[in-house]
């Protein structure tokens, strides 16, 4: 077979790891690999009726490429928020501009995603990402080609699989960040406000402030009311003999009766940009403490540098069975973690869901604090 690698959305650590363990593999069953760049955005930008060399968007890919991409996180492959079936006019390449091809209005080039696959004689697709990426997979599979996806995200809310690439390294970093801003805090004596990445899902900042013993947490699934955490902190910083708290919240967190801090305009799935909320939060706090704050977001610092042991672990797992899948002619599938094994699930699963916390068995919605009622039986990360 002739197979193309992808990875799509924001980059996270442990795609390089799952992108080489999935190549050594295919090349020991005898297949050929094909890098395509910038996620989606490689195959909508590919021009099949040239034949200039045409590397920026699609490369070979063989053990010398990918001897040592596993040494630094990220993606060798760049990436993109590509959806070749929501294009605005201006955003598509110039030789798929027409007439017919209005500005601002969204466009489906999924026919010409086809065309540069049978051109590229690929046989089939291991697109890496998150739901938003995957979701187009689901397009790919719908229309006759064989894929087998991979997820990844650091908010880790691919519906269907325990885990995503990239988890584990984001609350390592957020942890890491926690702790060290406890320095300031407590120097200054301040109520300390963490933003961390996390739109529909708040377990970045669940577990992350679980694992570092933050004060309170505010997540995504939970409105919260900002008299009352104003009070919980002050009792929390009173307590502490250096007299500061800490406070971790989720970008897509909203106060009561308030709406989700997004800016900019709709990217190719439908989406703004997050971000903001733990700012205007920290000022609310103020105005009700009276206390000086320090605000940090976290932000990208979440997804740099290298993959902790656990996402190296998963994301070379996850290439190498991905590749038996293929090997096997088995598509139309997701890798998985489900319980602690790995697995293969339905790829149209991604879309049948959004992955939330458990607050019932994970968190103290009146505490606004991780609350973890039973252990037993539990995954390794609770989920």
């Amino acid at each position: 077979m002739r197979i193309g690698i992808l990875t799509g959305g924001g980059d996270v650590p442990g795609l390089n790891p799952c992108i080489k363990a999935f190549v050594n593999h295919a090349l020991e069953e005898g297949h050929q690999v094909v890098g395509i760049r910038r996620g989606w955005g490689g195959l909508l930008n590919y021009n099949p009726d040239i034949k200039d060399d045409q590397r920026e968007w699609v490369i070979p890919l063989d053990n010398n490429v990918v001897r040592t991409i596993d040494r630094t996180g990220g993606t060798f492959l760049h990436t993109s928020r590509t959806n070749p079936g929501r294009v605005k006019g201006k955003d598509a390449p110039a030789f798929l501009q027409g007439p017919e091809i209005e500005a601002d209005k969204r466009n489906d080039f999924t026919k010409h995603v086809l065309r540069v696959i049978e051109s590229l004689k690929l046989d089939a697709l291991v697109p890496i990402g998150g739901d938003d990426t995957l979701s187009y997979a689901v397009r790919m599979h719908t229309e006759g080609m064989p894929v087998v996806a991979i997820p990844k995200t650091m908010d880790n809310d691919v519906f269907g699989t325990d885990y995503c690439i990239g988890f584990s390294t984001a609350v390592t970093r957020s942890v890491e960040f926690i702790h060290a801003l406890r320095t300031p805090a407590g120097s200054h004596e301040r109520i300390t406000v963490v933003e961390l990445f996390g739109r529909n899902s708040g377990e970045t900042s669940l577990i992350s402030a679980y694992l570092s013993s933050a004060d309170r947490a505010v997540i995504s699934e939970v409105p919260f009311d900002p008299e009352k955490l104003a009070k919980l902190l002050q009792e929390d910083k009173k307590r502490n003999p250096s007299n500061y708290a800490i406070l971790t919240i989720s970008e897509g967190a909203q106060m009561m009766g308030g709406d989700v801090f997004e800016r900019g305009i709709e990217d190719a799935y439908g989406h703004k940009k997050l971000g903001g909320i733990g700012q205007f939060t920290a000022d609310v706090l103020k105005e009700l403490t009276h206390s000086d704050m320090i605000y940090q977001q976290v932000a990208y610092l979440m997804r740099s540098g290298a993959p902790d042991a656990l996402d190296r672990m998963v994301a070379s797992s996850y290439g190498y069975l991905a590749s038996q899948l293929l090997n096997r002619g088995v598509t139309g599938r997701m890798v998985a973690l489900q319980e602690g094994k790995y697995t293969h699930i339905p790829l149209q699963t991604v879309t049948q869901g959004i992955k939330r916390v458990d607050v019932h068995e994970l968190y103290d919605a009146e505490a606004y604090r991780p609350k973890v009622n039973h252990v037993l039986g539990k995954p390794m990360f609770l989920y």
